[in-house]
């Protein structure tokens, strides 16, 4: 089974993202992103979860968290339910970083996050205590909402019966970001992915040769240079699908994109899917914070 590398909406300046909606199916395949996930599924009794070598049929309370990089998918197998719910949270991997999680009054969340490498799965009781605040989290903003997700993570760190999913992680991360070239680079290509990008622009804020900055990208990502510059340029428009009524054209070229053959090009490729149809797809509730 083929595992792709989803780009989320979700920027360097969010916090987290919320995204809730009601389905009849579950129509994304098996993925991976450098991202948290804690997903919360309702009324989908019969559904089929694969998180990295796990396979389980779900009963109709679903509660599952994930690791960064860590493949995984629902699928809806023999699941005959209408009106399927999902909330489907998303929070970068520094949100707490491994300072913070050394401090002795974190020790849970340390563990917590430790384990999710290989995915967690909730008990029953777990799922009924926690999941009016889950629901609840939308109507939140700012650093109350902050505040709030940090207390679920908390509190589910400290519940009893959880269990540990996949046998090993599965994980699909290819390297080590950190560099402070590497963070210099991105945070430069964050600023400007909506205006033309030159490589040599970017290689000289490392003080490197064109050659030498594409192969210490490369080397670094897994990616080149402009799959890494499309790929940011991918996440915003994602972004603007969600959250604006603006034209895919006007989104194209916001996002740096010269044409929009070539948009729609990259956004399939990176996405499995047209701009238009990721657009129809997320009819729901998304919130950035």
């Amino acid at each position: 089974m083929n595992t792709q590398r989803e780009i989320t909406p979700l920027t360097q300046y969010d916090c987290f993202t919320l995204f809730s909606r009601t389905k009849k199916q579950f129509d994304f395949p098996l993925h991976y992103h450098d991202e948290y996930e804690l997903n919360l599924i309702l009324n989908a009794k019969n559904a089929k979860r694969i998180v990295g070598n796990h396979i389980h049929v779900i009963d109709d309370l679903e509660l599952v968290f994930l690791g960064p990089n860590l493949s995984h998918a629902w699928f809806t197998h023999e699941c005959k339910s209408a009106e399927i719910k999902e909330v489907t949270i998303q929070f970068h991997k520094d949100l707490l970083d491994d300072t913070m999680l050394g401090r002795n009054q974190l020790s849970f969340m340390r563990n917590f996050f430790e384990r999710s490498k290989k995915g967690i799965a909730f008990s029953e009781d777990t799922i009924k205590a926690i999941k009016p605040r889950i629901l609840g989290l939308s109507q939140k903003s700012g650093f109350d909402s902050i505040l709030e997700l940090l207390s679920i993570l908390h509190d589910l760190s400290i519940s009893r019966n959880m269990l540990t999913l996949s046998d090993a992680a599965f994980n699909n991360e290819n390297s080590n970001y950190n560099s402070r070239r590497i963070e210099k680079v991105f945070d430069y290509l964050n600023l400007n992915y909506s205006q033309e990008v030159k490589l040599s622009d970017v290689a000289k804020l490392t003080n490197m040769p064109e050659v030498s900055f594409s192969r210490f990208i490369k080397k670094r990502t897994g990616k080149t240079f402009i799959d890494s510059l499309n790929e940011i340029r991918v996440a915003h428009a994602s972004r603007l699908l969600i959250d604006t009524t603006n034209t895919i054209s006007e989104i194209a070229y916001s996002c740096g994109f010269n044409n929009i053959s070539n948009f729609n090009r990259v956004f399939k490729r990176k996405k499995n899917t047209t701009p238009k149809e990721f657009r129809d797809n997320y009819s729901g509730t998304r919130v950035f914070i």
